[in-house]
Parts: C-alpha cells; sequence; structure tokens
C-alpha cells in the first residue's frame, strides 16, 4: 500500500471520533479549526461546543458583539483569532450572501484563514485536493523521509507543501487529512512517539536511522522580551475597579485591574514611589497579595503581580476609562487569563 492507503487504513480504526468530523457545513468547522490553532484538542473542545450553542450559524456569529466573543473566548489566548473570526463572519454576510465559503481561493478571502485553514475547510467540507501541513504533518513526513530541512524556513514550508500536495489521496482527501494529522498527534508524537505501533516504521528512515530525536528541525526563534506588570486591586464594598485595554497591544479590549508596567521587577515600596502611582493613589499603601506569576506569549514574558490598595481610594475620577464592577457584571466581562485566573482564585463571586 501507499503512505496514504497506510495512513487511511489506520485511521479507520484508530483516528479520534471528534464532532467537528460529522459535519459538511464548512461554518462548523471553520469554527473548529479556528479554535484549534495553537491549542489542545481537549482544551478547545469545550470552547467548540460553547461557540456553536450561541453561535449556530455564521449570521448568529456576525451579528454578536465583540465582547461577547471575547468572554467566551476567554481562556484560550491570541485572542486576535476571535476578532479575525468576528471580522470573517461579517465579510461572508456581506460579501457571500451569508453562505459560507468551502472553496480554498474563497476561503483565503476570510480575515485569520491562511493557506493551512483554507486547505482543511476546503478538504473537509468538499473533499476538495488541498493538502494540510500542520506541526503533525511537518514531523511525520519529516522523518519518514529524512528531511532535515528547517520546517519554519521559507525553503522548508515550500519543500513540505510539494511533498504533502504529492502524497494526498486522490479519492479521499479530506479523509486522508484528517488521518495524517491524527497519525502524527497519536503515533508520531513529538516526544516519546509510538515507533512499534507505527505501520510505516519499515520504510521510515527516521526510525531506520536512530534519527527521530533530530527530526524535524526548526531554527530557533527570536529572543521574547520581558514586560513586568503590576496590577492593582481596588474594592469598595463589594465592588472592583477594572479598565478596558485599548488597541495595539496584547489583549486587547479585554478587562483588567489597574495597571503600571515598569521596564523590570519592582517591590512594593518601589512602585509606590512611582510618579504614575503617586498621580492616582497618592500615599495609599499596598501589599503583595498573590506569588508572582509568569505567563508566556509569542515572543513575550509577562511577569505579573497583584496588589491590594489598603485604604479605600477615590480613584475613579482621576481616570475616566475606570469603573467598579459588582461580582454579577464582573462575571461576564472578557478578561484576559492573568485576571479571570486571579480572579477565580481570589475574589468569591
Amino acid at each position: 500500500m501507499s503512505i496514504a492507503e497506510n495512513i487511511i487504513h489506520w485511521y479507520k480504526n484508530n483516528g479520534r471520533d471528534l464532532p467537528w468530523r460529522h459535519t459538511k457545513d464548512p461554518y462548523l468547522i471553520w469554527l473548529s479549526e479556528i479554535i484549534l490553532q495553537q491549542t489542545r484538542v481537549d482544551q478547545g473542545m469545550p470552547y467548540y461546543y460553547r461557540f456553536v450553542d450561541a453561535y449556530p450559524t455564521v449570521n448568529d456569529f456576525a451579528q454578536a458583539d465583540e465582547e461577547g466573543i471575547l468572554r467566551l473566548w476567554q481562556g484560550l489566548g491570541y485572542y486576535s483569532r476571535a476578532r479575525n473570526m468576528h471580522k470573517a463572519a461579517k465579510l461572508v454576510m456581506t460579501d457571500f450572501g451569508g453562505i459560507f465559503p468551502r472553496s480554498y481561493t474563497q476561503l483565503l478571502k476570510l480575515p485569520g484563514v491562511g493557506e493551512y485553514t483554507a486547505a482543511a475547510i476546503s478538504s473537509f467540507a468538499s473533499n476538495e485536493k488541498q493538502a494540510v501541513v500542520d506541526g503533525n504533518v511537518f514531523r511525520v513526513l519529516s522523518r519518514y523521509f529524512g528531511i532535515d530541512t528547517a520546517i519554519n524556513t521559507s525553503a522548508g514550508k515550500k519543500q513540505f507543501a510539494q511533498l504533502a500536495s504529492a502524497l494526498i489521496c486522490e479519492n479521499e482527501p479530506g479523509m486522508y487529512n484528517h488521518a495524517i494529522m491524527d497519525f502524527g498527534a497519536l503515533i508520531c508524537k513529538p516526544k516519546a512517539p509510538l515507533c512499534e505501533q507505527c505501520v510505516l516504521r519499515l520504510g521510515c528512515v527516521a526510525y531506520n536511522q536512530d534519527l527521530i530525536s533530530i527530526l524535524p528541525v526548526k531554527l530557533k526563534g527570536k529572543a521574547s522580551r520581558n514586560r513586568y506588570f503590576h496590577y492593582i486591586v481596588v474594592e469598595k464594598a463589594g465592588e472592583w475597579v477594572l479598565t478596558k485595554r485599548g488597541e495595539g497591544d496584547v489583549w486587547a479590549n479585554m478587562y483588567e485591574f489597574p495597571l503600571i508596567e515598569t521596564p523590570g521587577d519592582m517591590e512594593s515600596e518601589e512602585i509606590m514611589a512611582l510618579p504614575e502611582y503617586q498621580a492616582i493613589f497618592g500615599k495609599a499603601k499596598i501589599i503583595s497579595i498573590a506569588e508572582p506569576i509568569k505567563h508566556i506569549l509569542s515572543h513575550q514574558n509577562i511577569y505579573a503581580r497583584f496588589y491590594q490598595l489598603q485604604e479605600a481610594a477615590s480613584v475613579i475620577e482621576k481616570n475616566p476609562h475606570w469603573n467598579y464592577y459588582n461580582s454579577d457584571n464582573l462575571d461576564k466581562l472578557a478578561k484576559h487569563k492573568l485576571i479571570f485566573s486571579f480572579i477565580n482564585k481570589n475574589i468569591m463571586y
């Protein structure tokens, strides 16, 4: 059997039973694909059901307000995905007559849909012959053929895309794409792959030449920059001060506690001495109320500290973008992970 036939045969007996694989609706498949970007299947599954329940059609999604979408997205990270989804749903309504596209070329016109996502949706929804190339596919092909071209270079992406297109099954491209992704996720895993269960091992270069731990090759990216966030938790009569982040930075339009960012880590005494602190909080003292947290984003390491204002302070009139929220309203706000994780651990609704 060919590589494709072997993998499809394996998939029919061992593939994962996932809800979006039981539909040809490109809208539902699109939901799953965007949610699963940078996200494990077990983590993304509840979000998929949540979005399908809240927005069963693309029109429902287009009509939703961004804050509601971000609230449902809360915890998945990479919030630009959710914003692009909203833009894409609106575009489907205006440019595609409310009918979600299912062809590769049309899908590429949607915000947030790149070559991989367009290939996945078009092959799953309409069996279009478009090969998907994700991390799992890179790994399977690199190891099987012994390819040491770095997968995150232009040359590597082109080489693997051509190879994937040459291997794709003519009659069942959608099933083949599902199969090779599952094969990479379940058998040809990044660490401790199940080589003894692999139906391709006899022809696998990496297996036969002891290159499993070396392939695939990926060049190191640029160094991440460190950022230091100091959140001031202001509570008064069961209400908390939160503010909405602006555009042009991480977590745009998400809610958080008043923030002071510094070029390096600081203790509470140093924070209180800062002019920007004194301009808002005056001489009010703060105490640390949680262990420092390191939160890793793409090319950024966020080091966050949370402080509680010891004395009640009239801070709202000094910043028009701040407001008090009670526990009911607090739960409804779209908050990024640092904030809602802190709230869930430290603030009782």
